[in-house]
């Protein structure tokens, strides 16, 4: 069979990456944003969405030049030297493992209502065995179960467009019956969103959104590190990227401006998902249930999809010789990776068990500014292998704007950054980060001062190629990345 017969097609790539990105932090975190920004905050959607594309786009002219299996980790390392590699790496892999340990937290406390004879650890303990024992399936088996999780979360955000406009249409009596046209009920339509006020919190109030926002976009950089796994990364990634945009974006937007036509923002609470609230105020209290199976959902296709990522990470770091030899995978599949990855989500579940609450959260927040650190070095390390490259890697597929947007999305990425603080239960994890920043920074050096750091031995890393058309070139270089064949 033919290596072009094998490997992720551009759908179900796209399919992971929606399944990694649309998680509890939109069902439940995007009240949070629009709190704060009202009916602004679609602003900030779309400032997001554009930030996202800029580092999406850098993301993939690195990846069609060279498509690495570390993805971000690895041009970094080219970037900056082997100490940023290991750096980015490992505070990568530690914030996502922490974090997914605390959703599996979350969707425990979720089933515990329908299967109250289980504890919490239990449950917790269960979640993060069965998701890791799927990643070993390997990733096509693991594509088609992500796309049919992934299909859950969008159909219900479509669904949720579809009410909101039924109900706007005064025809939600007859369709769902709600108690819509009744006396009492809720109003809902366009004067819901034009009684609000377009800027309750000014720009202050946009900015300070930002960082929910941006917490709803990410885990789109599973795309990079599903370049092994991928058929003809040079065409593949490119357009996964694209369809992930629009997608994303516009089910984001509309989701959103549903929303502002059925609850005004004064109604809207940090506790409880808006989508339930809206459709509650509107006499659709059993849409409490059903979000809560869409919420699950979403949670476990975050934490497989993340998973996916994490065991990729791993192989790449031991690669580099940047972890024990033992750690690396000769195979297809990184078990290793994966089996330590699942490992680690464990211990962090047990610390929740052990650790005072508010030093488990401290450290449960890092996941947050571990992805944000990690665009900011994408972009990073794209504006600098560039400029060493002296213009774009290939033809017709360079960043627009370029230097220009490279230092706006980087300057915005480090001001959403340090606005963490701003936003309650946030500080902690800008505080966490740094810290493990600091940590794996100073082991590294630790063992280049001992002379015993393992990428001693390693030979170095091969450059960028000069700027070609993606054609068969790129072909043959990913042929010879991702056929098991040619992997020693």
């Amino acid at each position: 069979m033919k290596r072009e017969e094998k490997g992720l097609s551009v759908w179900q790539l796209t399919m992971l990456a929606l399944g990694t990105i649309v998680g509890g932090s939109f069902f439940l975190g995007s009240s949070v944003a629009v709190r704060a920004a009202g009916p602004s905050v679609l602003v900030a959607y779309v400032i997001g969405g554009i930030l996202v594309y800029f580092i999406l786009t850098a993301l993939s002219e690195m990846t069609v030049a060279n498509p690495a299996s570390g993805s971000f980790r690895t041009y970094a390392e080219q970037a900056f030297g082997r100490g940023a590699g290991f750096t980015v790496g490992w505070v990568y892999w530690t914030g996502l493992v922490l974090a997914m340990s605390s959703e599996a937290t979350a969707a425990s406390i979720l089933l515990r209502n329908w299967f109250p004879m289980f504890s919490l650890p239990i449950l917790g303990v269960v979640i993060i065995i069965t998701v890791t024992l799927l990643n070993l399936l390997g990733a096509d088996r693991l594509s088609k179960l992500e796309s049919g999780l992934s299909a859950i979360k969008l159909l219900a955000i479509a669904a949720f467009v579809v009410i909101a406009v039924c109900l706007a249409a005064g025809i939600g009596t007859a369709l769902f019956g709600t108690a819509a046209g009744q006396g009492g009920a809720a109003a809902a339509g366009y004067s819901v969103l034009t009684g609000e006020p377009w800027m309750p919190g000014g720009i202050s109030g946009i900015a300070g959104s930002m960082l929910m926002v941006m917490f709803t976009y990410a885990g789109f950089e599973v795309l990079g590190l599903a370049v092994p796994e991928t058929r003809n990364p040079a065409v593949t990634i490119p357009k996964a990227i694209r369809l992930t945009i629009v997608l994303l974006v516009g089910l984001y937007l509309a989701a959103i401006t549903a929303l502002f036509l059925l609850i005004p923002r004064s109604l809207v609470s940090e506790q409880v998902s808006p989508f339930v609230s809206a459709l509650t105020l509107h006499g659709l209290g059993w849409t409490g249930t059903v979000m809560n199976i869409v919420l699950v959902t979403a949670i476990l296709s975050t934490m497989l999809a993340s998973v996916f990522g994490l065991g990729r990470m791993l192989r790449s770091l031991a690669e580099e010789g940047h972890t024990p030899v033992w750690m690396r995978d000769r195979s297809d599949i990184p078990y290793r990776g994966i089996l330590v990855s699942g490992g680690a989500m464990l211990g962090a579940l047990g610390l929740g068990l052990m650790l005072p609450q508010g030093i488990y959260l401290f450290l449960v927040s890092s996941g947050g500014f571990s992805l944000l650190f990690v665009y900011a070095v994408i972009m990073a390390s794209h504006y600098r292998l560039r400029k060493r490259q002296g213009g774009s890697f290939v033809r017709r597929r360079g960043m627009r704007g370029f230097p220009y947007t490279s230092w706006l999305s980087i300057g915005s990425l480090i001001a959403i950054i340090v606005s963490m603080p701003l936003i309650p239960g946030q500080g902690g994890g800008l505080a966490a980060g740094i810290m493990f920043v600091l940590l794996f920074a100073g082991l590294y050096a630790v063992g280049r001062f001992r002379g015993k750091s393992p990428d001693l031995s390693r030979k170095p890393l091969r450059p960028l190629p000069p700027a070609v058309s993606p054609g068969y070139a790129n072909a043959e270089m990913s042929e010879e990345l991702t056929d098991p064949k040619t992997k020693k």
